[in-house]
């Protein structure tokens, strides 16, 4: 059984943490005594850049990552623009645990998207699930990408004993997020 980190005493790395997903879980962290966070920009930090990737570890120098970084868009975005969401989210999300890796990092939790499953998933979703077919067509580049994280996630656990982790929650709306179907 794991043992519960004592966020109060670590460093954690916020990617995406200006976002919808991510100030909600600032707030959390803080209310449950996280005291140093550190949330890399995009205009500091181009996450797709490995020089960047490894300043903004340099900066940060966490213990904790967790990634919610991603280059999202709705239907409309992600018909238009496959080939970016496809190379932004796998090089991104691949470049930063293999560097968070390599650095030691403690923990890494990276955040997965309901779009990885198949695109005729029965309802309700099973983690059974997510490898028996492909994704829906029209976000499939996007979420081919998020899920390869998984499996980088599993080897390096598997290979190197490294603790790390992949999420994969369910469509997430409410206060604060950008409802514009074209971003």
């Amino acid at each position: 059984m794991e043992k519960i980190l004592d966020l109060s005493k670590k460093s954690i790395c916020i990617t995406g943490g200006a976002g919808f997903l991510g100030t909600h879980l600032i707030r959390n962290l803080k209310s449950r005594g996280a005291n140093n966070i550190f949330v890399p920009m995009i205009e500091d930090y181009n996450l797709v850049n490995v020089v960047d990737v490894k300043r903004m570890l340099d900066a940060a120098k966490p213990d904790v990552i967790i990634h919610l970084a991603a280059h999202v868009g709705g239907i409309g975005a992600n018909m238009a623009r496959p080939a970016e969401f496809f190379y932004d989210n796998l090089m991104m999300g691949v470049q930063l645990m293999h560097e968070a890796w390599k650095r030691g990092v403690e923990k890494f939790v990276a955040i997965g998207t309901i779009c990885a499953y198949p695109k005729f998933t029965p309802i309700p979703f099973k983690e059974e699930n997510l490898w028996e077919g492909y994704p829906e067509e029209t976000n499939a580049p996007y979420g081919l990408a998020k899920k390869m994280l998984l499996v980088q996630s599993q080897s390096y656990r598997q290979q190197y004993g490294w603790n790390s982790i992949f999420l994969l929650p369910v469509n997430l709306y409410g206060p604060g997020d950008n409802f514009n179907p074209e971003s």
